[in-house]
């Protein structure tokens, strides 16, 4: 029988290099959220805020739970950034739409994100194949 060491060995390193390309990733989002006054978490949702959507969805697509997404949007709505809106099918639901200060904000954000991101060293087709395995790891659970 085979030991199952080196398999061990090979995924362990695989997912030390995942979580060192997420601190670099988080370490990134704070560096350039902090230069324009936001959080990371701030800049986290004015960056996956693309179009009007849901609190829920927001939450889903920052990666946490609704009541924290929530704490952060009534940050951003203090700050003039959104906007909550009645949603056009479900009344109990409100929809979430960037004002247009915080649409000029989320392009300058977008542009410093882009700016020396710890993926910029790879071709665009690096970045679609190193999307689609982690799209295939993440999904195939």
């Amino acid at each position: 029988m085979t030991s199952p060491e080196p398999q061990v060995a090979a995924e362990r390193e695989l997912c030390g290099l995942v979580n060192g390309l997420a601190r670099q990733i988080g370490e990134h989002v704070r560096e350039r959220a902090a230069t324009l006054g936001l959080t990371a978490a701030q800049a986290t949702a004015l960056r996956e805020l693309n179009g009007p959507m849901t609190i829920s969805e927001l939450a889903d697509r920052m990666s946490c739970e609704p009541s924290n997404a929530t704490f952060v949007i009534d940050k951003l709505e203090n700050q003039k950034l959104i906007e909550r809106r009645p949603h056009p099918t479900d009344r109990r639901a409100k929809e979430l739409v960037l004002t247009s200060a915080g649409a000029a904000l989320r392009e300058r954000l977008i542009t410093l994100l882009t700016q020396e991101s710890p993926l910029a060293g790879l071709t665009q087709q690096e970045q679609r194949a190193l999307h689609d395995l982690l799209a295939r790891a993440v999904t195939e659970r």
